[in-house]
């Protein structure tokens, strides 16, 4: 094995996986996030079969199974509630993990956390990267904790508005995809047994998913509001004006909110590297070269078989040089698809009256061509 110790910028689902993945492979792994703790919270959060199939590579699965809600099909309504089709998940994940689950982000990522600790990886709190200087077989970097380290490889998983892709000369840059999304977890109404979309409504769309035997996740979709919106606040009473219009189990879930319930809104932004995603002995991976709109449930799926797919590349033989641009060429296409039907998705709810336009079938063909290994 040639690659023997890695940087990795970023301690979110791609970092957590990835630093996971090669500790327990035998590298020496340093992980570096700027927050001042791993774990988290946040909102409820979908998880396709892909997203389960690679937790269960690194060994987080069962964990995760004990708090999230499995199902294995999705419904579709009118916005009134009125059933338009049932679709079953195809089993993206084989036969070792449900269809879908629904969980709570804090779970993921409390359980990555303390998995990462557990496995030996030198966790860097409140600490990133601030210099890179790639001398051809190794990389010297800065740390703004101070220290350098010398390391075969670095790793940005840093998310959509990376750092790391700066420092390397990648200037792509999100951009709004033209709408945005409020996000709450609220009480689980019995009747809630799979995720649920609603169409045709005042706004864009609204749905939810189960995330426990007592808990969902529920969200609305609309035009990009005001900047003084984005964020967590306790703005349930607003979510429940904006989501008017809608019945069904979703109309039970708003009116379950109370008004000063916590909800989370955010612009939604897209960003794919059209090129190579790294420079030298430097990649980004996950949100950093690749951020979907979460119209198909596919960005957390995608940022963990990133990091599944490079820990197995780079501890199966081939030297680093070799293994980014072979990296690359496996997984470019297969985002690059997700991407693409995401942001038709998108653009079909922002415009429903185009022509043509049939959300369940293109979220179908996506997934069915998931089934396919990463």
């Amino acid at each position: 094995m040639t690659t023997s110790r890695v940087l990795v910028v970023g301690g979110g689902i791609t970092g957590g996986v990835l630093a996971l993945g090669l500790a327990q492979r035998g590298v020496r792994v340093i992980l570096a996030e700027l927050r001042g703790a791993l774990g988290g919270v946040g909102h409820g959060i979908t998880l396709q079969g892909n997203a389960l199939q690679a937790f269960h590579t690194v060994g987080i699965y069962d964990e995760l199974a004990e708090h999230g809600f499995a199902f294995g099909k999705l419904r579709m309504f009118r916005a009134d509630g009125v059933p338009m089709m049932e679709m079953p998940t195809p089993p993206m994940g084989g036969d070792a993990v449900p269809p879908t689950m629904g969980a709570l982000r804090a779970d993921l990522a409390d359980i990555l956390a303390r998995r990462v600790v557990d496995a030996g990886v030198d966790v860097r709190l409140g600490c990133t990267v601030t210099a890179l200087d790639d001398r051809g077989d190794h990389v010297v970097a800065t740390l703004s904790d101070g220290t350098e380290e010398t390391v075969d490889l670095v790793v940005g998983a840093d998310g959509i508005r990376s750092r790391v892709r700066s420092m390397i000369g990648i200037d792509a840059q999100p951009k709004p995809v033209g709408m945005g999304i409020w996000r709450v977890v609220a009480k689980r109404p019995d009747a809630m047994d799979c995720s649920g979309l609603y169409y045709g409504g005042p706004k864009y769309k609204a749905g939810y998913t189960p995330i426990s035997d007592s808990l969902c996740y529920a969200f609305l979709l609309e035009e990009n509001l005001d900047r003084s919106f984005v964020g967590e606040h306790p703005n349930g009473k607003i979510m429940k004006e904006h989501g008017q219009g809608y019945g069904g189990i979703w109309g039970q879930v708003r009116d379950s909110l109370a008004d000063d319930a916590i909800v989370n809104y955010q612009h939604i932004e897209a960003i794919l590297i059209d090129g190579p995603w790294h420079r030298g002995r430097v990649i980004v991976i996950g949100d950093a070269a690749h951020a979907c709109p979460p119209l198909i449930a596919q960005g957390a799926a995608m940022c963990a078989e990133d990091a599944v797919v490079l820990a197995e590349m780079l501890t199966a033989g081939p030297g680093v040089d070799e293994v980014l641009p072979a990296f690359h060429a496996r997984r470019f296409p297969r985002v690059r698809m997700v991407l693409d039907n995401s942001l038709t998705l998108a653009q079909w709810e922002i415009h429903p009256d185009t022509p043509g336009a049939d959300p369940g079938r293109i979220m179908g063909q996506t997934l069915g061509a998931l089934c396919a290994p990463a």
